[in-house]
């Protein structure tokens, strides 16, 4: 493949997709544009949606710009496809799930009809799509109003009845285990220009430890790459020789203290599941498109292009095709791919021309006179203007920011944002009608956002309010609390289970207040946590613990299977009611600054 500079000459010689035959090899050569984005998880309105980008004129500077929207991205896309005859517009998985309350109010039924609008291709499903489960995730793609769920104000068919998506939703290695049947489309092919060009699905194998398996009872998810593979291996049998693949998987690149160019085709210290994934694929795939890491690359490896456009809809990866309508081959010494941001109406219009600055003629043409889709826009106000009484519901004050996102030591350990949510779990389960609950853990990929106060509030220096929908962007699954009882050897043995493949980065579960312990990066294996102490006492292993955790990992989830040994187990109320309940008391709520993990290498 090309380097990254050869790249950005290529695109600039080219100046569009309309001069792309000139001085082929072959006739009559047929120009695709793909364009990809991937885990937007329901983000229809930008917010303060950010996205940091290296600046053109500054190696080694970077500049934030306000990106994302749902309106700034079709705005993009329109742009991208007036300059090219043949496009498709592609997922990589997660549109939905984790979503703000503007998607998950409505079911994410407002999320999907948006996509219908853009003119979404196809996408194939991430791990997220089954949070509520395989039948609802059928309804959503088949059409139909789901049954109100007592005390969950999400609600279906508010616009009328819901008529499913217009697009595939791709995932050949989801496999019914009584019948061994594939239950969602593998693959799909689509004529461009008069070659038919082949999309294929699939979604990370891990998928049944990071969703509710009793909502995918009955499922298993295979191999990546064998299922891509059978799908490529079909295909080319039917004739289909341009082949694209999309993998709701992906890896990150760069240092892992520092942030990677998202356009460095070189990928530096490149890492993770989706570059093996890569590696076993068929030579017969042209393009892997990917996703659920949330990051931003653009690497070239064993003769195609890997990519993946951050998250949120804040990015996007435009990829330039050469096909042999002969052959119906791609001509990938003429592939061409950029990752570029979806800046919206908040972008100063000098930060635009700057990064643009950056980009070949064509793309730099795009980004300069992309505009708000109206008709989106018009959509998602009115969407917004449905949910804002709910939203903006005023819950309770905070007197400085939660954040996610903390090291001590030079390791990874709880946050405030963690030790919150944690904090409100117990709160609620603490009471003998409750569940009796002693000490509460929170995953880390359950906290989907900080809690922030504004500027202004900032600015005054007085306790900020926050309200129903920052609690719903930060808590949006709907998981009930669990509160059961382990001894003190179990709940060591589950702190244990937070080590993984990479020795740095173990899964830290967010303690409450009153359980601290030490971590031991370098020890054996079961020697890592010590010092573990509730209330300022040594548990014992012997000792009766009442350990609340949502219903999430208590069956399993994010690879805590132990907890599935937790016993007495009372269900409480929802995560997002505990939190509310908690930041409603009569006193603003101050963030806890002392790390309750102590790291040590």
């Amino acid at each position: 493949m090309l380097t990254l500079k050869a790249a950005l000459a290529g695109f600039a010689l080219l100046g569009g997709l309309g001069s792309l035959g000139v001085g082929a090899a072959t006739a009559a050569p047929v120009p695709l544009r793909v364009m990809a984005f991937n885990d937007f998880h329901g983000h229809l309105e930008a917010a303060d949606l950010r996205l940091d980008l290296p600046d053109p004129a500054n190696p080694g500077q970077w500049l934030r710009a306000p990106s994302g929207g749902a309106a700034a991205l079709a705005g993009l896309v329109r742009e991208l496809r007036a300059d090219s005859p043949n496009h498709l517009l592609l997922s990589g998985g997660d549109l939905f799930g984790g979503s703000p309350l503007i998607s998950s109010l409505f079911r994410h039924e407002s999320t999907v009809a948006v996509m219908n609008r853009i003119g979404l291709d196809a996408s194939v499903v991430g791990n997220h799509e089954f949070d509520a489960g395989w039948a609802e995730l059928q309804r959503l793609i088949n059409g139909g109003c789901a049954a109100t769920q007592a005390g969950n104000p999400a609600r279906s068919c508010a616009n009328g009845l819901w008529g499913g998506a217009k697009f595939p939703l791709l995932g050949g290695n989801v496999v019914a285990e009584a019948t061994g049947q594939i239950v969602l489309a593998p693959s799909v092919v689509r004529n461009v220009g008069g070659v038919r060009v082949g999309l294929i699905g699939a979604v990370t194998r891990t998928t049944p430890d990071i969703v509710m398996r009793s909502g995918i009872a009955g499922l298993r998810f295979d191999d990546e790459a064998d299922a891509i593979n059978r799908s490529a291996a079909l295909l080319k049998a039917a004739g289909v020789h341009t082949l694209i693949a999309l993998v709701h998987e992906g890896g990150e690149i760069g240092q892992a203290s520092q942030r990677g160019d998202w356009n460095d085709g070189s990928c530096p210290k490149a890492r993770g599941a989706i570059f093996e994934i890569n590696r076993r694929l068929s030579p017969d795939i042209d393009l892997l498109l990917t996703g659920h890491t949330h990051q931003g690359y653009r690497c070239e490896m064993d003769g195609r292009l890997v990519m993946q456009a951050t998250a949120y809809g804040r990015g996007l990866s435009v990829i330039d095709l050469v096909l042999d309508s002969d052959t119906g081959r791609v001509q990938r010494s003429q592939t061409r791919g950029l990752n570029v941001p979806v800046l919206n109406e908040r972008t100063d219009p000098a930060l635009r021309r700057q990064l643009a600055a950056g980009l070949p003629a064509p793309l730099a043409r795009a980004l300069l006179n992309a505009q708000p889709d109206a008709q989106v826009a018009a959509e998602v106000a009115a969407m917004a203007q449905a949910v804002a009484p709910l939203a903006n519901q005023p819950v309770g004050r905070i007197t400085a920011d939660f954040k996610r996102g903390g090291t001590g030591n030079g390791g990874p350990v709880d946050n405030a944002a963690g030790r919150l949510v944690a904090d409100a779990q117990l709160a609620a389960t603490r009471s003998p009608a409750t569940g009796g609950a002693q000490l509460a853990l929170m995953n880390q990929g359950g906290v989907r956002s900080d809690l922030e106060c504004t500027a202004a509030d900032k600015a005054s220096g007085t306790p900020c309010t926050i309200s129903y929908g920052q609690v719903i962007t930060m808590q949006p699954f709907g998981n009930a609390l669990v509160t059961m009882t382990l001894s003190g050897a179990q709940l060591q043995r589950v702190l244990e289970s937070q080590q993984r493949a990479n020795p740095q980065a173990p899964a830290i579960l967010h303690p409450s207040a009153g359980l601290t312990y030490e971590w031991h990066a370098s020890a054996e294996a079961g020697q890592h946590v010590r010092q573990l102490m509730l209330n300022g006492q040594p548990v014992l292993p012997e000792q009766r613990l009442r350990v609340t955790v949502n219903n999430f990992i208590a069956d399993g989830g994010d690879g805590f299977t132990l907890l599935r040994e937790g016993t007495e187990r009372l269900t409480g109320p929802l995560d997002a009611e505990a939190l509310v309940q908690f930041l409603g008391g009569s006193q603003p709520v101050q963030p806890d600054t002392q790390a309750r993990v102590r790291w040590l290498p």
